[in-house]
């Protein structure tokens, strides 16, 4: 019986499948480097960076798969985007997570400067991705391109904000 699982779930690694708009890798890398810097204690607009590259890999996720089940309706991505960033970012204020006068960095609260970075920054990323994707005859240049460049925008605001608030 665990044999014949296996090899159904084998054969579903070989059966090629649509591609997707944001590759599950890249939702799994965001949402991995979200808990690992938390985890680490590693300050919060670092932490919130991630917060804001994983709403945004929500928010393309949600409108790819309301495309596949046909759902369409006028300022539907607008309104998916609006949606995930106040179930985001209201618990985060009503719990007194944002608004600590002592956790702000250019007098914005560190997590709110963090989402906007972040969601700025992966955005960049995977537009970048399907533009030099585009430019190449819908083929990418090497594999995982939509995850290097996606998640590199993160990494490289990681560093620069861990220096800033060194």
């Amino acid at each position: 019986m665990i044999k014949k699982i296996f090899y159904i779930l084998s054969l579903s690694l070989i059966i090629p499948k649509i591609t997707n708009a944001i590759c599950p890798v890249c939702t799994v890398a965001v949402g991995a480097g979200l808990g690992l810097s938390r985890w680490l204690g590693i300050d919060d607009i670092i932490s919130s960076l991630w917060i804001g590259g994983f709403i945004i890999s929500l928010i393309i996720w949600t409108n790819f798969w309301l495309d596949k089940k046909n759902i369409r309706f006028k300022y539907r991505n607008y309104l998916t985007g609006i949606l995930y960033y106040i179930l985001i970012i209201l618990p985060l204020y009503l719990t007194g997570i944002i608004g600590h006068p002592f956790n702000q960095l250019w007098e914005i609260d560190k997590i709110i400067l963090g989402i906007f970075f972040g969601s700025l920054a992966f955005y960049s990323g995977a537009k970048f991705h399907f533009h030099r994707k585009k430019k190449n005859n819908d083929q990418v240049h090497f594999p995982f391109q939509k995850v290097v460049f996606s998640i590199t925008p993160l990494i490289i605001l990681s560093v620069v904000f861990y220096f800033i608030t060194k």
